[in-house]
């Protein structure tokens, strides 16, 4: 007997997302994920929820967190960068990327882009900072 199916995949398929420059490239990213959290109805009626319901959800839970919607630092070859991305998941492969912007990460919680990370020492964030640097002149000191 021939079966006219077609056999299942046995490895599931890999979540794809797509570089908002340039649609065709596929990007990568293995980064912590920071997810959103929403603490106004405005925030939830801008996503689709109705007026009512949105008070509902808020006063049940002062801070909900969205499990579909997060920032994460991804990598696109063509750009040559890596670039924070809003990612909304639809289902378990399809993905929307988009470039995020400042105002996302005040829905982020413990994170101030603003603030440097007071873990890391005064030394080390000048020497991250030296490669950027120029000698008198002009020319860069590590190139």
């Amino acid at each position: 007997m021939v079966s006219t199916e077609p056999r299942r995949q046995r490895r599931p398929k890999k979540r794809e997302l797509f570089c908002p420059a340039h649609p065709e490239q596929r990007i990568e990213g293995n980064g912590k994920k920071y997810f959103l959290h929403l603490l106004s109805p405005q925030q939830l009626q801008q996503r689709g929820v109705s007026a009512k319901r949105a008070q509902l959800i808020i006063n049940a839970h002062p801070v909900l967190v969205l499990s579909n919607e997060w920032l994460e630092e991804l990598y696109c070859p063509l750009c040559g960068s890596l670039h924070w991305c809003h990612i909304t998941k639809h289902d378990r492969v399809l993905h929307t990327v988009r470039w995020a912007p400042r105002e996302l990460w005040e829905q982020v919680a413990h994170v101030d882009p603003i603030a440097a990370n007071p873990t890391v020492s005064e030394f080390t964030r000048n020497a991250a900072r030296r490669h950027r640097q120029k000698r008198v002149d002009g020319k860069r000191f590590y190139d």
